[in-house]
């Protein structure tokens, strides 16, 4: 029998809205969405009134207005949105949590409180998140006003918006929007595996057809249609160019007006409020790590912090992959999904790594996606009740990663870790020493960024000697150049000598011979 302070997760809800802007009323706004999902997640425990009595701390997800610099709150916002959550729920609290950015957050928070839960330092923990990032879009076209201020506040640990994931020098230097760079991880993979562009984008597309599928028969999927790998791979006015290689449809799609929440409890407290034990799901094992920046990586076509919270959540778990049943790998990009797969040796064309549609199709819920397939594992494994789940959250650039196992089969011995072997695996790896300086390199990845189907922006990721370079084009002809040298298709970007200008801080590839 596991332990009476064994943590669990006992409840779950997700919503989907989709709102077209005719009646203002119904317009959902972030703190609304999260109450939602949240009172789903309390219904589903079967004794909601109880559990809310004992939930002592609640945790809202960082929406992606709060995840960056300046004020993006057309329509006003809360003074603690875990506060106004706690309001529309009619939970108080002890304590409450704004958390940091990233997209592994909704797994690292499960990993946290589920230590927490054991030692005693909380009862019940509700974990919400939302956007509402659809809804703003259409008011904002509509030119409708809403209202989404709330002045319901109270302590809260607001956790910022964590480490920052790149630096100046690559700032300066063109990385930083994901879909800019994240292309550089998809080329780099493509090169190890010997691909073609276009070998690549059939690759590339077949993947994302299967994710389409799921996402088509998930009652909560935003987009909830199927596409074949040929739409997925072939441009069109649907299916326009967003940075080289990827398409509109091969990025996370962040229109969404979706929410998804946890409730977690122990075994014991379990017990005493009468929850029934075939809603209990517990954490077989658990990992997080997070990786160097990105230019500083040995090898842009893995990642080291990835394989090593998998492996270190799976060894918890006492599991090989082939025993895990259902997996939800963390889909923002084809790279992701890629790399953290050949990490786990498992075969995507045999078994499917989602169990959501994933972040393209599903919807890119922000920074709580991952509470998504959390929620959609539990209710997998509630009915598959001797099979085993695997959440990979990925937050930033390949740069922060969460693992939990799941399974409704019981944990004997719950262990709070101290030490962080997935951390030392990627503290161990070599770090790669950059330059910015004038002269000639070989090209290592690269992108071309798009708007209105017109390049606009390439960046090139560069070998001199042992260092790396990284640079943008300029703000003159001499762009064009580049743009027809990395588009080419008769001719490899890779591998191919890049004439870098420099002035010591921001670095211009200007000829690609």
């Amino acid at each position: 029998m596991p332990q009476n302070s064994t943590p669990i997760i006992i409840g779950v809800g997700q919503t989907m809205h989709r709102w077209d802007g005719s009646d203002v009323s119904a317009a959902p706004s972030p703190q609304g969405l999260m109450a939602e999902a949240a009172q789903l997640a309390l219904a589903d425990t079967g004794a909601a009134d109880a559990v809310r009595e004992a939930v002592d701390v609640l945790t809202a997800v960082r929406i992606f207005p709060d995840s960056m610099p300046g004020d993006n709150h057309p329509f006003g916002k809360c003074a603690s949105l875990p506060h106004a959550v706690a309001a529309r729920c009619g939970v108080t609290l002890k304590h409450a949590i704004y958390s940091e950015a990233g997209g592994n957050v909704p797994q690292a928070l499960v990993n946290e409180f589920a230590d927490k839960l054991f030692q005693g330092e909380a009862k019940a923990v509700i974990l919400t998140g939302a956007e509402a990032i659809a809804a703003t879009k259409t008011a904002l076209r509509n030119g409708i006003t809403l209202d989404w201020s709330d002045d319901h506040d109270g302590e809260t640990e607001d956790r910022g918006w964590g480490a920052m994931l790149l630096d100046g020098f690559e700032i300066a230097n063109g990385l930083g929007f994901p879909p800019i760079t994240y292309p550089h991880f998809e080329h780099a993979l493509r090169h190890r595996h010997g691909r073609t562009r276009a070998e690549h984008m059939q690759a590339m597309s077949e993947l994302w057809a299967g994710f389409a599928n799921v996402a088509e028969t998930h009652p909560q999927s935003q987009f909830g249609r199927a596409f074949d790998a040929e739409f997925l791979a072939t441009q069109s006015a649907e299916n326009y160019p967003i940075a080289d290689p990827y398409l509109k449809w091969h990025v996370a799609q962040d229109a969404v007006n979706q929410s998804a929440a946890v409730v977690m409890t122990t075994v014991g407290e379990a017990n005493r409020l009468g929850i029934d034990p075939a809603k209990w799901v517990y954490l077989h094992g658990h990992a997080q790590a997070t990786d160097y920046l990105v230019t500083e990586r040995p090898d842009l076509s893995r990642s080291e912090a990835m394989a090593a919270a998998l492996d270190v959540a799976l060894d918890r778990a006492e599991l090989e992959p082939d025993a895990v049943a259902h997996y939800d790998l963390y889909s923002c990009f084809p790279c992701a999904v890629s790399i953290a797969a050949e990490a786990l040796g498992l075969d995507t064309q045999q078994r499917q790594p989602t169990i959501t549609g994933g972040l393209p199709f599903f919807g890119g819920a922000g920074n709580n996606y991952s509470m998504h397939a959390i929620v959609t594992m539990v209710e997998k494994l509630r009915d598959h009740r001797d099979s085993y789940g695997l959440v990979l959250a990925n937050g930033g650039f390949l740069s922060k990663e969460a693992v939990g196992v799941y399974s409704a089969q019981p944990v004997e011995q719950w262990t709070v870790y101290e030490d962080n072997p997935a951390q030392e695996r990627v503290n161990a790896q070599p770090k790669t020493a950059r330059v910015s300086e004038s002269g000639t390199a070989t090209i290592e990845s690269y992108t071309i960024s798009y708007k209105k189907g017109q390049p606009v922006r390439a960046v090139v990721i560069a070998r001199m000697a042992e260092a790396r370079v990284l640079a943008s084009t300029p703000r003159d002809d001499r762009a064009d150049g580049v743009f027809a040298a990395l588009a080419d298709q008769q001719h490899e970007p890779l591998g191919r000598t890049a004439t870098i200008e420099s002035d010591g801080q921001t670095n211009y590839v200007v000829q690609v011979d």
